[in-house]
């Protein structure tokens, strides 16, 4: 005898299929992304949670919400910057214009160096015994070294300072004259090539404004700053360098 489903009870069976099929669509889809100009209601939206890190000292607005890198310096200057005159003269000779005889000799050379007194990343000092001349290589090295020291001070939460060199292109003449009233000055000097300037390491040139700022920040933590950025270079074999404590300066000559 053939069995005759009714209306009623297909009714009740297609419902509940219907039923089925949608709560596997809600449990195992994906919600459907709003179309464009599609409003939202907020109260239908869970926010994550995002944990914010912990903001030591003052950061620079680009860096707020992040933690400031540690400042770690070198852990011995001496050790870290050993470099003597000897070695550098070898790369002196090796990448420089060979000596220059004075001020109107370096004029007449402008095809083999470039002037290093114009540059935003770092500051001149007056020079009495040198002159802001440099090899090409010498001078790209310089200005890495004084951005590579502002993208520092700038994750480190630091203000910005520049760099100030005090020495760079000694003519003949700046070599005798020095000698004259510094016996610790050699003769045969790295800074006669144009590959060699000096970076001091006890003043710097504020670019802060805010005062206040300002003498927040210690003359050794920009020391210890500057050293991290020639320790990396240094590493790298891009120059060398030595630690001059008398002059108060870091030594360094392009390779």
């Amino acid at each position: 005898m053939k069995r005759v489903i009714t209306k009623t009870a297909y009714l009740h069976i297609f419902t509940a299929i219907v039923i089925v099929l949608a709560l596997y669509r809600c449990v195992a889809l994906p919600p459907t992304p709003p179309e464009e100009g599609e409003e939202i209601l907020a109260d239908s939206i869970e926010a994550p949670e995002i944990p914010i890190p912990p903001v030591e000292g003052d950061v620079p607005k680009g860096q707020r919400g992040a933690t400031p890198h540690r400042i770690l310096s070198v852990p011995n200057y001496k050790v870290a910057f050993p470099d003597s005159n000897e070695v550098q003269l070898v790369a002196a000779k090796k990448y420089g214009v060979t000596p220059v005889q004075n001020r109107e000799d370096a004029e007449k050379r402008k095809t083999e160096l470039v002037y290093a007194a114009a540059n935003p990343y770092f500051h001149v000092d007056k020079l009495r015994e040198s002159i802001p001349y440099l090899v090409p290589r010498a001078n790209v090295l310089l200005q890495d070294i004084g951005r590579a020291f502002y993208d520092s001070l700038y994750v480190k939460g630091v203000p910005l300072h520049q760099i100030i060199v005090t020495s760079i292109l000694r003519t003949e003449e700046d070599v005798a004259r020095l000698r004259r009233h510094n016996l610790n000055a050699s003769e045969n000097s790295c800074h006669r090539f144009g590959t060699t300037f000096d970076i001091c390491y006890n003043r710097y040139i504020t670019v802060q404004t805010d005062a206040n700022r300002r003498r927040a920040v210690q003359n050794d933590t920009l020391k210890w700053v500057l050293s991290e950025v020639l320790r990396d270079m240094h590493e790298r074999g891009r120059c060398y360098i030595k630690y001059e404590v008398k002059q108060g300066c870091f030594h360094i000559t392009t390779r």
